[in-house]
C-alpha cells in the first residue's frame, strides 16, 4: 500500500507541475496556442510518466534503505544517531558567528549555502567517528552487547573465541563443542558470516556445498549453544579482505582466533594475536609411536618405491611400509622405524615384522 502511495503522489505532483508550467510560457508563444487545454493534458501526461519513474525509483531506494536499517542492530543505529546529533549541534554553534558577518547583499546566498554545507559534513563526520569511536557508549545503551560485556568484564576476553570461516566449513568445531575442550564465548563477525553465503551462492557445485555444509554447522550449533555462539554486527569498511577483519577484530577485544588456515595462523602470530589453529590440536592429540612399536595394518597400495607399501591409521596417518609392497590388499604386522612430521601432517615409516615374514 504504502507503495503505491508513494508512486501516485510522484504521478499526481507531476501532472500537476506539468499542467500549470504551461503559465511559464511567454505570453506571445501562449497565444499562438490554439488549444490551450489539449496541450495542458499532453504536457500532464508526459509529467505523470516522468513522475512515475522517478517514484518507482525512489520507492526501490526507500525500501532498500529500509532493509538495511531493519538488518542494522539497534546499537549502531543509536550510536549513529547520538554522533548525527552531536554533529548537527556543533554545526549550529560553529556557523552560528557566521550570520553575524556583513556579507553585501548580492551575495546573500553564501550563507544558507555555507549553513547547509557545514551541516552535512559534520553530521556525517559524527556519524563516522560513533562508528569507529563510540563502541562505548554501548555499554549505556545496550549492556547485553560483546563490548558492554568486555568493558564491564563480564566477558572474559582470554576465554573469548572469534571463529574463522575455514573451520566452520570444516565442521570439527562441532566435535570440539561437544566434547567440552573448548571454552568460553565464540564470536562470528559478520563479515565472516557475509563470507561464508558467498561460498554458498558460488556457481561451482563444490564450493557451493562447502558453504552450504558450512552454514548448515553454524545454524546447528548455534542452537545447541545459544548462549556461547554470538553473531558480531563489526565491520571494518577500509579493510578489503576478510582475515584482515578477523585479526584486527581479534586485537581489539583481545581474543583468540579460532581456525584452521595456516596462513592466518601464521599472520595472526607475528601482530601478536593469539591463535588456536584445529589442524595442530589433531595432530597433538593423535597416539604416538616409537620406534619398535607394533601395528598391524592393512597395505593398500605400493609406494613411491618398487618395494614400499602405503596404508593408513584411522586417524589418517599415511604408513611406508618397506618391503611391503607384496602384501597389498592383505594385513600385516609391522615394526615402526621412525616418524616424520611435516606441515601436511605425520608420516611413520616401518617394516614388515620378522615373524610375519616368516
Amino acid at each position: 500500500m504504502l507503495d503505491a502511495i508513494i508512486i501516485f503522489s510522484f504521478i499526481l505532483a507531476a501532472s500537476g507541475i506539468g499542467f500549470y508550467s504551461i503559465e511559464l510560457l511567454p505570453n506571445g508563444a501562449l497565444d499562438q496556442v490554439t488549444n490551450l487545454e489539449a496541450l495542458r493534458l499532453v504536457v500532464a501526461v508526459f509529467a505523470a510518466i516522468i513522475g512515475g519513474a522517478i517514484g518507482l525509483s525512489f520507492q526501490t531506494t526507500y525500501r532498500r534503505l529500509e532493509s538495511q536499517v531493519k538488518e542494522m542492530p539497534l546499537e549502531v543505529i543509536l550510536t549513529r544517531a547520538i554522533g548525527l546529533v552531536i554533529g548537527l549541534l556543533l554545526a549550529n554553534l560553529m556557523l552560528a558567528p557566521l550570520f553575524l558577518l556583513p556579507i553585501p547583499a548580492d551575495f546573500g546566498f553564501i550563507k544558507p549555502l555555507v549553513a547547509v554545507v557545514g551541516s552535512i559534513i559534520l553530521s556525517v563526520t559524527g556519524m563516522n567517528l560513533a562508528d569507529t569511536h563510540g563502541r562505548g557508549l554501548l555499554r549505556f545503551i545496550n549492556p547485553n552487547t560483546v563490548e558492554s560485556m568486555v568493558v564491564e568484564g563480564t566477558l572474559k576476553p582470554a576465554n573469548t573465541k572469534v571463529l574463522d570461516t575455514s573451520c566452520i566449513i570444516d565442521g570439527r568445531i562441532e566435535a570440539l563443542l561437544e566434547t567440552g575442550f573448548l571454552e568460553g564465548q565464540i564470536l562470528v563477525p559478520q563479515f565472516v558470516l557475509q563470507e561464508l553465503q558467498q561460498v554458498a551462492d558460488a556457481s561451482k557445485d563444490q564450493k557451493r556445498v562447502r558453504g552450504r555444509r558450512g552454514l548448515e554447522i553454524l545454524n546447528r550449533i548455534k542452537e545447541d549453544y545459544p548462549d556461547r555462539i554470538l553473531i558480531n554486527a563489526v565491520d571494518y569498511e577500509d579493510i578489503p579482505t576478510v582475515d584482515a577483519k578477523l585479526v584486527r577484530f581479534a586485537q581489539e577485544i583481545s581474543g583468540t582466533l579460532l581456525t584452521n588456515d595456516y596462513n592466518l595462523s601464521k599472520v595472526a602470530s607475528v601482530q601478536k594475536v593469539p591463535v588456536l589453529n584445529v589442524n595442530d590440536l589433531v595432530n597433538a592429540v593423535r597416539p604416538s609411536y616409537l620406534p619398535g612399536d607394533n601395528l598391524d595394518l592393512k597395505i593398500l597400495k605400493e609406494g613411491k618405491e618398487p618395494s614400499q607399501g602405503i596404508g593408513y591409521l584411522d586417524d589418517g596417518t599415511m604408513v611406508v611400509v618397506e618391503e611391503g609392497s607384496s602384501y597389498v590388499g592383505g594385513e600385516l604386522r609391522v615394526v615402526v622405524t621412525s616418524a616424520l612430521q611435516t606441515t601436511a601432517g605425520r608420516m611413520i615409516f616401518a617394516k614388515p615384522q620378522a615373524s610375519a615374514l616368516a
